[in-house]
């Protein structure tokens, strides 16, 4: 008899776009939660109430979770959103990365993070004019766009839409406080 390997499961963290905003896109958390249960995933948890969700999986590529979350939640939740999801190593890179957190003088709960869908082209990147939209400032490390808006987001131009329409990439924003709150959960 050989012995049984175990595979190690790993901790992911899906963030989806346009869930429950401007009374758009309705879902309850539980079901939501009962949906990612019913795929197999397993210490599965919700965080507020715009569709970000910690869950434990055996190892697998994100783009293959995100294919199987998405069929399932179009499926029982008659609901199509884009999603994406993240390792929990990757995003506390993300955090650790973030250059605007490590200046002084910073207000944080004006910081948040747009993570994309892939890594945008570097032609269009340049295109974009970053001294048309002060006082907000952007930084692009890859798939992520880290954001300082000192006037609040509610009031930059700098959002969803504006990154999608000049990379021509699908991008989901979240403010620093539920990026790191997804950390910390998703260690306990």
């Amino acid at each position: 008899m050989y012995p049984m390997h175990k595979v190690e499961k790993k901790i992911y963290i899906a963030i989806l776009r346009g869930i429950n905003v401007s009374g758009k896109n309705m879902v309850k958390m539980p079901a939501l939660v009962k949906a990612f249960e019913r795929l197999g995933f397993e210490n599965v948890k919700s965080y507020v109430q715009s569709g970000n969700v910690i869950f434990l999986s055996e190892p697998a590529e994100t783009e293959n979770l995100q294919k199987r979350i998405a069929e399932q939640i179009e499926k029982e939740l008659e609901l199509s959103a884009p999603l994406l999801v993240l390792e929990e190593s990757y995003l506390k890179k993300v955090i650790e990365n973030n250059p605007f957190a490590q200046k002084n003088g910073i207000d944080l709960s004006k910081l948040h993070v747009t993570f994309l869908s892939k890594d945008p082209d570097k032609a269009k990147i340049s295109k974009i004019e970053p001294e048309k939209y002060l006082p907000d400032e952007f930084i692009i490390i890859e798939k992520v766009i880290y954001l300082n808006c000192p006037d609040g987001y509610g009031k930059t131009k700098l959002h969803n839409n504006f990154f999608e329409s000049k990379l021509k990439v699908d991008a989901t924003t979240r403010n620093w406080k539920t990026v790191n709150a997804l950390v910390e959960l998703a260690g306990s």
